[in-house]
C-alpha cells in the first residue's frame, strides 16, 4: 500500500493479490487505482464525469485516473495527458468495437460491462433545401470517421429503412458529421449528436429524422473491458466497485438535472442554458439499469452480417454478471427509493 500525493491509501499492483488473500485491502476503506478512458464527451458519457466530479469513485473505493478528449466547446475542463494505449476500462461504443474486431486484424476484442446507450437516438440533419429522408436518395450522407461507429450504424439502417442500396443509392461519407461541412454544402444531410443537433436546431436547420422514434437497438456506449483483465481477482473488485459508481452517477443524473447541468457546463463547456436543456434532455435515455445492450449487440451481428462476425455469438461480447450482482442486491433499487 502506498500514499498518494493527495494523501489517499491506494493498493498497489504488486501487493493486491496478497492483501486482498489476507482480508486487509478488499473493503470500501482501501483505494484500488484505475485506468479509465472515455472515446469522446457525448450526454451518454456524462454520468461517468458525474462520477469523478462528485467523488463517486473514491467513495466506493478506487482510485480513477480518467482520461477523456478535449471538450467541444470553450471553457470546458480539460484533462492533461495522452490517452493511455490501454486503460484497465474504456467507455466508448461497443458496436464500433464489434465491427473492428470482424474486419481488423489487430482489432481488440473487449466485453461490455454495463452500457449507457442503448437506443439509437442521433438526428438527421439536411442542409437548407432538403425537406425529409426521400431527398437524401443519392444524396451524401456524413457521419463520424470510420463507417463501423454508431453513426455509421444509423446511416445503414437508414438505407433499410428506405429500401436503398447504401453502397449505390446513398453515399456514405466518413470525416462527414461536422455542421461546417453541411453549410459548405459538402454534405447534403449529418447523422448529428446531441450536440450538432442542439447547435443546427438553434441555426434552423431541417431536422429530417428523430431516429428515437424509430424504436432501433443498437450497442453504444458501455464499459468495456478485456477478458483476460477480469482473470485478476482484484480487476474483478476494481470493475464491481466501478459499477457501483457508475449506477449511483446515473441516478444523480436521472434526479437533480441542475446538477447535471452545471456539470456539462463545467466540465463539457456547454454554458449556453438552451444549449444545456437540450443536451441533457437527449440523455433521458440512460437507463437506471444499465445492463449490456442485449438488443443492440444482436442487431450488430445482423447490420454487419459478414464470415468473421458468425465466428462469435453476442455471448462473446457481454459479461453482464456484475450487474446482475449488483441488482440483485437491492442497491439499484434503493438510489431511487426517494421516488416511491
Amino acid at each position: 500500500m502506498v500514499m498518494t500525493s493527495h494523501g489517499r491509501n491506494v493498493i498497489t499492483r504488486a501487493g493486491s493479490l496478497l492483501l486482498c488473500a489476507t482480508g486487509l485491502a478488499c473493503g470500501e476503506s482501501d483505494l484500488i487505482p484505475l485506468r479509465v478512458a472515455m472515446g469522446s464527451r457525448s450526454v451518454s458519457k456524462l454520468p461517468f464525469v458525474i462520477a469523478e466530479d462528485q467523488g463517486l469513485y473514491e467513495k466506493h473505493g478506487l482510485d480513477v485516473d480518467l482520461w477523456m478528449p478535449p471538450p467541444d466547446f470553450e471553457g470546458g475542463k480539460q484533462v492533461r495527458g495522452k490517452a493511455p494505449k490501454k486503460p484497465d476500462i474504456s467507455i466508448n461504443g461497443a458496436t464500433p468495437m464489434m465491427v473492428d474486431v470482424a474486419i481488423n486484424a489487430r482489432g481488440r476484442h473487449l466485453v461490455v460491462l454495463a452500457s449507457t446507450d442503448c437506443v439509437v437516438r442521433a438526428h438527421i440533419v439536411g442542409r437548407r433545401g432538403i425537406d425529409n429522408l426521400e431527398d437524401l436518395k443519392g444524396k451524401r450522407l456524413g457521419i463520424t470517421p470510420f463507417t463501423h461507429t454508431t453513426t455509421g450504424f444509423v446511416a445503414l439502417l437508414l438505407a433499410q429503412r428506405m429500401g436503398w442500396d447504401p453502397v449505390h443509392d446513398l453515399s456514405i461519407m466518413n470525416n462527414g458529421r461536422d455542421l461546417d461541412l453541411l453549410r459548405e454544402g459538402k454534405v447534403d444531410a449529418i447523422v448529428a449528436s446531441e450536440r450538432w443537433y442542439a447547435i443546427a436546431l438553434q441555426e434552423g436547420f431541417p431536422i429530417l429524422a428523430d431516429t428515437r422514434t424509430w424504436d432501433e437497438p443498437i450497442a453504444g456506449n458501455s464499459v468495456r473491458v478485456e477478458p483476460v483483465w477480469l482473470v485478476d481477482s482484484m480487476n474483478r473488485e476494481a470493475a464491481s466497485r466501478f459499477l457501483k459508481a457508475t449506477v449511483e452517477a446515473i441516478a444523480v443524473f436521472h434526479q437533480d438535472r441542475d446538477l447535471a447541468i452545471d456539470v456539462l457546463g463545467r466540465w463539457y463547456g456547454i454554458t449556453d442554458p438552451e444549449l444545456a436543456e437540450i443536451v441533457y434532455e437527449r440523455g433521458a435515455s440512460i437507463p437506471r439499469r444499465p445492463y449490456p445492450c442485449y438488443e443492440g449487440i444482436r442487431r450488430t451481428f445482423e447490420l454487419y452480417d459478414s464470415n468473421e462476425m458468425r465466428r462469435y455469438t453476442p455471448e462473446d461480447f457481454y459479461d453482464d454478471s456484475f450487474l446482475k450482482a449488483l441488482d440483485e442486491s437491492g442497491f439499484i433499487d434503493r438510489l431511487y427509493a426517494s421516488e416511491r
